[in-house]
């Protein structure tokens, strides 16, 4: 049996520098530091309106092209919606690698410029 979308979401998302998670809103979230890159929402929980989902940080412009490319697989989550958070629904047709470098581009907008510096250095080696 596969793992489920929250078990493969924790592996994406603890496996970033300092990356941890937090119990928020009844729902795991997951942070750098202690700012928030990412949260889980689940099918039987409201925010996920029936189908569990990530709302990850995005950059400026990029919730707007990701839904509009494909609004099957990315929405606009609520209250962090209007911020450019962008949700992405995880089911049977979720692209994990696209939502790996999603979850690595939020965790890079959150983290701090040294961690991300350091990050890139030991990538490089």
């Amino acid at each position: 049996m596969p793992p489920s979308p929250l078990t493969r979401l924790r592996k994406l998302c603890l496996a970033l520098p300092e990356a941890h998670e937090v119990e928020a809103w009844g729902e795991p979230t997951f942070r750098v530091k202690n700012k928030l890159f990412a949260m889980y929402a689940g099918s039987d929980n409201h925010h996920g309106a029936g189908r569990s989902a990530v709302w990850c940080k995005a950059a400026p412009g990029n919730q707007e092209l990701m839904i509009h490319d494909a609004p099957d697989r990315f929405f606009r989550p609520p209250y962090v919606g209007p911020s450019g958070w962008v949700g992405v629904y995880l089911d049977k047709e979720t692209d994990w690698p696209l939502l790996k470098e999603l979850l690595s581009d939020a965790w890079r907008l959150t983290a701090p410029k040294r961690l991300i510096k350091e990050y890139d250095a030991r990538s490089k080696a």
